[in-house]
């Protein structure tokens, strides 16, 4: 679906700071919204399958070698662990899972762990299930479709004009090709970015039109947490007014896409995540992140049910067609499922919980980045002006 606004009417409406001025085009994403998708949710959650020890050097991350911040480590987890965390994320009323791992490559033990993961989900859940392993062939891509994984998440992060401050050694025309890999075995994309990193605001328009060339089915919008020790360290949160404003843009400019609210969530939306919904989200990253902690699954789908939006599950989500694959919403009421007492905490079950499951070890030594840029900015030192 082609965008409903032009580049020259994304980057005004990118300047509007008045607050009626937002709402206004908030209204207006949300009636896109609702034209597309009706009153459809498209609810997903996550285990951080392994972590740590990254070799690359995207500044916004802890995982990385290049970063001074103590990384955060687990070893790869086995089949049925991810099982376990799945049937989590189905009692919380997920209607698909991703399995996450660092780096951009696995080995050949690690990627069949993922694959016997995804098999086991597939057999033992509802679910939809989706990977985000890195860079991968047409070989690997076609060995996921075949074990029941139906999209691959693999984001560009930024525009294209600004990634060279981003990464220097993942390329970005790489990015790209794991995305076309992905799509030549016939499986679905999760491709987006991640919202101030420093880029302009003309370039987060570009990265929204490049976006909409590539026509994902999902486009995951996170929003940065600056993390001491890492390259984008020192940046502040965005304003929660100006994270909703960008929301909605995007909504506008990705007319056909689904939106999710992910990482980064929490820390810069605050009080604003209704609105941003209202912006054009179709469904959020439910439970934890990959080192962070999200919000209580009750919460979640009241955000949603309150704007009188669906998030029940379909009596096999894995199977019959969502509004979120493109084929149309289904028609009548959600049927009841086996796991239809949906829990309201993360207490009641078994969530993937990054501040007990991660260990966090402190680097001896941190390598220059390959960009030649510091590993950190270092701090602002106010000096006040001597007495004439």
């Amino acid at each position: 679906m082609p965008p409903l606004i032009s580049q020259e009417e994304a980057l005004r409406l990118g300047q509007i700071t008045d607050h009626a001025e937002i709402e206004a085009l908030i209204e207006r994403a949300w009636k896109a919204r609702v034209e597309r998708f009706d009153d459809s949710t498209d609810m997903c959650s996550l285990v951080n399958a392994k972590s740590g020890g990254c070799a690359e050097d995207c500044g916004f991350c802890a995982q990385s070698r290049f970063a001074e911040a103590d990384t955060p480590m687990h070893a790869m987890m086995t089949p049925e662990q991810i099982l376990e965390h799945a049937r989590a994320a189905e009692a919380a009323g997920a209607h698909r899972f991703c399995m996450v791992t660092q780096g951009q490559g696995l080995s050949k033990r690690d990627f069949q762990n993922v694959v016997d993961g995804a098999k086991l989900v597939a057999e033992h859940t509802n679910l939809k299930r989706c990977v985000s392993i890195g860079h991968m062939s047409g070989d690997r891509a076609r060995q996921l479709k075949e074990a029941g994984i139906q999209r691959v998440h693999h984001n560009v992060e930024t525009a294209e004009s600004f990634y060279p401050e981003v990464s220097s050694t993942v390329r970005y025309e790489g990015r790209l090709r794991t995305i076309s890999a992905v799509e030549e075995a016939g499986l679905e994309t999760c491709v987006g970015g991640i919202l101030n990193l420093g880029e302009t605001p003309e370039q987060r328009v570009e990265m929204a039109f490049q976006l909409a060339r590539i026509d994902p089915t999902s486009v995951p919008i996170n929003m940065l947490i600056p993390k001491a020790g890492t390259k984008f360290g020192d940046r502040e949160h965005m304003d929660p007014w100006e994270a909703v404003k960008w929301i909605a843009i995007f909504r506008l400019i990705l007319p056909g896409a689904l939106l999710r609210l992910c990482g980064g969530r929490i820390e810069n939306l605050g009080d604003l995540h209704q609105l941003a919904v209202k912006a054009g989200i179709n469904g959020v990253m439910m439970g934890n992140f990959l080192t962070t902690l999200g919000s209580e699954p009750e919460d979640d789908r009241a955000m949603f049910e309150e704007l009188g939006l669906n998030v029940s599950r379909q009596a096999d989500n894995g199977s019959n067609p969502r509004p979120d694959n493109r084929s149309g919403w289904l028609d009548g009421e959600a049927p009841r499922t086996p796991v239809d007492a949906l829990i309201d905490s993360q207490d009641e079950a078994n969530f993937w919980d990054p501040s007990s499951q991660l260990r966090h070890r402190r680097k001896t030594s941190v390598p220059p980045r390959p960009d030649g840029a510091p590993n950190a900015f270092p701090e602002v030192i106010q000096v006040e002006p001597e007495a004439a």
